[in-house]
């Protein structure tokens, strides 16, 4: 059996109206207001957490050689700070397709002198800072010159199973492509 409520009247017969029925609508009418702002957080979370994932960042290395464990290294690039004598610089590696770990830094023989001649991972791919020019992961560490990433071939680095060691002199010498740099200052 359903009751139906009686709803209190005025003197004159009219209905007032019932508080939780116009508390409802009022929750109703708060949340259509909050509920789109609260979707586009969800799709921005959503679109920043991966290009987070991409460009990841260690820990600044200071005067010393980079060790960068192998096992810590995947599709996504990860970016090395280092700091030699005052000079901050960045090396980046990344697994290509083919299971090598690639090496370079993080700067171009063309663009660096802009300050802006570093690179970003966008999806697959390597994205110039100041000239939009894109490169495949295949593509690092396989060409020195021209705006790509300056790579680091395996004369100038020593790779054992679990490790890739870059010399601080070694570094040393790849100062001068970091002079005008921006990124991380």
């Amino acid at each position: 059996m359903h009751i139906l409520r009686k709803l209190p009247q005025t003197a004159a017969g009219a209905a007032v109206p019932d508080p939780d029925i116009a508390m409802a609508g009022k929750m109703n009418s708060c949340l259509r207001k909050h509920t789109i702002p609260l979707w586009i957080v969800v799709v921005l979370v959503m679109g920043v957490v991966p290009a987070f994932a991409q460009n990841q960042r260690k820990p600044v290395i200071a005067n010393q050689d980079l060790v960068i464990q192998t096992a810590d290294i995947t599709e996504n690039a990860l970016f090395y700070p280092v700091d030699i004598d005052g000079m901050r610089m960045e090396i980046l590696a990344v697994r290509a397709p083919d299971g090598t770990i690639r090496t370079a830094f993080n700067a171009c023989r063309v663009c660096y002198n802009s300050g802006k001649g570093y690179f970003v991972q966008e999806g697959t791919v390597l994205v110039c800072q100041n000239c939009g020019r894109r490169y495949r992961m295949t593509q690092v560490e396989r060409q020195a010159g021209g705006c790509n990433p300056e790579p680091i071939f395996p004369a100038n680095k020593t790779v054992t199973d679990s490790t890739i060691t870059i010399s601080r002199e070694y570094l040393k010498q790849a100062k001068t492509m970091f002079d005008s740099w921006k990124r991380g200052r």
